[in-house]
C-alpha cells in the first residue's frame, strides 16, 4: 500500500484547525501520517494542533517561511510515493485520498486534483446556488497562450460539466496531490547561499526546489504543473475526490468581462498578495512557456497600465520583479536542458 504524506503550510489559521485537520483524521485511506509547517503562529494554531490532534508531526521554522519553501522541506525530507496537500482553508470528504490515488495507477501521472467546491469561510457553510447546487471552486487550472491562469470552473454551478473532461494543464495545490518520483524528476537546484531565505539560526535547509521559492507564495503551484507537463508527466482531474475549499484569493466571478467588477475584486485582496501575483504570474510564463506568444506581451501592455492607474501600489514589487528576471531565465534553460537531457 502506497504512503501519503499529508502537508500543510499554517499560517495563522487556528480558526480552521479542527473541522481540515478533523477531516483529514477521517479519511478512510489510512497510511498516511501528516506533516504542518508552521508560517506563522500568533493566534495560538500551533498549541491547538498539538493539543487535539497529537499525531500531527510539527516543523517550526520561527518565521514566515512562506508556502513555496514550507512544502519543499516536506518535499525534501519525507520519503513518501505521494504527498498530499491541504490548504489550510480546505476540507476534503472521507474518500478523498481513496479516490484520488486511483489516478496514479497510469504511472505517468505527475499530479492529480480533487473536484472543489466553495466553502464560504466566514459563514462556514458550504457555497450553494438556489439552496441546492454546490458552486465549483476549481476543477484545475487552464493557461492561456498570454499567459492567464484560471481555475476552470470557479464560481459556476456543478453540472458534471467538467466530469469527462480530466486532462488539465494545471492543478490547483489547494487540494493537490504530487508523486514524488514526478516531483523529484523536475526539481530545480536551491540558489547557493540563499537557502536558508536569511534565517542562519534554522537548520532544516532545501538542497532542491520543487515550488520555486523566489515566488514565496501564488502561482508557484501553476509553475510546478506547467514543469511537469513539459517534462511528459500528465495532470489530472478526479471528480470522485471531492474537497471544499474557502480561498482567501480567487478570481472575480465574470473575469475581464466586467470591469468593474473586476476592479472591485482586485481592491478586496491585500497589497502583497496583488504583488505576488503581479510577479510571480509573469515569472511563471518565461520559465516555461514554450513559445513568447504575441498575446503575452499585448496583455502584459494593458496589465501594466491597468496597475498603473488602479493599484499603483502593485508596481513597488517592480524593484524585485527585475531583479530576479536574470535567475527566472537561468531556470528556464535548467527546465529546457532537463527536458532534452534527462536527469542525473
Amino acid at each position: 500500500m502506497a504512503k501519503v504524506t499529508i502537508v500543510q503550510v499554517v499560517y495563522n489559521n487556528r480558526r480552521f484547525i479542527e473541522p481540515v485537520f478533523s477531516a483529514i483524521f477521517s479519511q478512510t485511506y489510512k497510511n498516511f501520517n501528516v506533516v504542518a509547517v508552521i508560517a506563522g503562529n500568533e493566534d495560538g494554531g500551533k498549541e491547538i494542533l498539538m493539543e487535539k490532534f497529537p499525531r500531527v508531526e510539527i516543523i517550526d521554522p520561527g518565521y514566515n517561511i512562506g508556502f513555496a519553501k514550507g512544502h519543499n522541506l516536506v518535499f525534501e525530507k519525507y520519503t513518501s510515493d505521494f504527498f498530499q496537500l491541504v490548504n489550510p482553508d480546505m476540507m476534503m470528504e472521507p474518500e478523498y485520498i481513496e479516490n484520488i490515488l486511483k489516478a496514479f495507477d497510469d504511472p505517468k501521472v505527475g499530479a492529480a486534483t480533487g473536484k472543489l467546491y466553495q466553502w464560504d469561510i466566514t459563514m462556514g457553510t458550504i457555497v450553494l446556488h438556489n439552496g441546492a447546487h454546490c458552486v465549483l471552486d476549481t476543477t484545475g487550472v487552464t493557461i492561456s497562450k498570454s499567459g492567464r491562469a484560471r481555475d476552470r470552473g470557479q464560481h459556476e454551478v456543478d453540472k458534471g460539466q467538467y466530469d469527462r473532461d480530466i486532462s488539465l494543464q494545471a492543478v490547483s495545490a489547494a487540494g493537490a496531490m504530487y508523486r514524488r518520483s514526478a516531483l523529484l524528476a523536475t526539481r530545480l537546484p536551491s540558489p547557493a547561499g540563499e537557502a536558508n531565505g536569511g534565517h542562519a539560526s534554522y537548520k532544516l535547509l532545501t538542497t532542491s526546489e520543487f515550488f520555486d521559492e523566489d515566488f514565496h507564495s501564488y502561482w508557484e503551484d501553476v509553475d510546478l504543473s506547467w514543469r511537469m507537463t513539459n517534462a511528459g508527466w500528465k495532470n489530472i482531474f478526479v471528480p470522485a475526490a471531492v474537497g471544499y475549499h474557502g480561498r482567501g484569493a480567487g478570481s472575480s466571478e465574470n473575469g475581464y468581462a466586467d470591469v468593474v467588477e473586476f476592479i472591485n475584486h482586485h481592491k478586496k485582496l491585500s497589497p502583497r498578495v496583488r504583488q505576488l501575483n503581479y510577479q510571480n504570474h509573469i515569472f511563471m510564463y518565461i520559465k516555461n512557456s514554450p513559445y513568447f506568444y504575441p498575446q503575452f506581451f499585448i496583455r502584459e501592455f494593458f496589465m501594466f497600465f491597468y496597475v498603473l492607474f488602479f493599484e499603483i501600489g502593485t508596481l513597488k514589487v517592480l524593484p524585485n520583479l527585475i531583479k530576479l528576471l536574470p535567475n527566472m531565465w537561468k531556470k528556464r534553460k535548467i527546465n529546457y536542458c532537463n527536458i532534452i537531457y534527462g536527469h542525473e
